[in-house]
């Protein structure tokens, strides 16, 4: 049997793209571990994950599912039935329960400001119905999701962040994976979008190793270190 090390999948969350894990991956790659960088869509909570359940059954071998912010929500729901998921970690992620949304999640302790900081840009679906998306307005993009990211990164990642819809934040979330899976929590300790509190309310709810960093939302940005010890850690209990 060939050894070799499990799959790294990462999954964004709103207001970020893929390029979001560039340092992470730079660090898992040097250390021997294959990556794969899922574009989450934003769209619906259960066709992102459905679609990252899609891109699970075409990796080959044991995977390490992670997932940042909204990202935590898509995973939860991903792994659950994806066999080759042996491991999860979130990343300043949200670990709903079955039902739970995002937004609701946001408001159940203090300290998120998030909402005040959202613009919403009407969208039309496929099917004619009517929805928003929702943006961090650029000039408060810096301060709400990236305060310990240099100004001249943030900017650019506000210009490029990806919208979620009003219908991904507020669907509920299936039966979610971190019940039979084991989980990590990258709590960090300094975010404005998940307050720490909550961060840890999910993570002991689940059960999951959790480890706090001092750094805002964007932690993959601003500590890809941490986050990719948290991830390796995680990798080392996959057989």
């Amino acid at each position: 049997m060939q050894d070799r090390k499990p799959t790294v999948a990462l999954v964004h969350g709103a207001f970020a793209d893929s390029s979001s894990w560039n340092g992470v991956i730079k660090k898992l790659k040097e250390d021997g571990y294959p990556v794969v960088a899922v574009a989450n869509q934003l769209r619906s909570l259960s066709s992102d994950a459905a679609y990252v359940k899609d891109v699970l059954a075409g990796i080959d071998g044991p995977v390490v599912l992670v997932g940042h912010s909204y990202g935590g929500a898509v995973i939860s729901n991903a792994a659950h039935g994806s066999d080759n998921v042996k491991a999860l970690v979130y990343a300043a992620a949200f670990l709903p329960d079955k039902g739970e949304n995002a937004n609701e999640l946001a408001s159940k302790f203090e300290g998120s400001t998030l909402g005040q900081a959202l613009r919403a840009v009407p969208l039309t679906k496929p099917d004619g119905s009517q929805d928003v998306d929702l943006y961090i307005d650029e000039p408060k993009f810096h301060h709400q999701f990236a305060a310990d990211v240099p100004a001249s990164t943030a900017g650019l990642m506000a210009v490029t962040q990806r919208p979620a819809t009003g219908t991904a934040l507020n669907e509920g979330a299936s039966d979610p994976a971190w019940k039979t899976i084991p989980s990590w929590s990258l709590v960090a300790t300094d975010d404005l979008n998940i307050p720490r509190e909550l961060q840890i309310y999910m993570a002991k709810r689940a059960n999951a190793h959790v480890e706090e960093v001092k750094a805002s939302h964007a932690v993959s940005v601003s500590q890809p270190d941490a986050v990719t010890r948290i991830i390796e850690e995680a990798a080392r209990t996959v057989c």
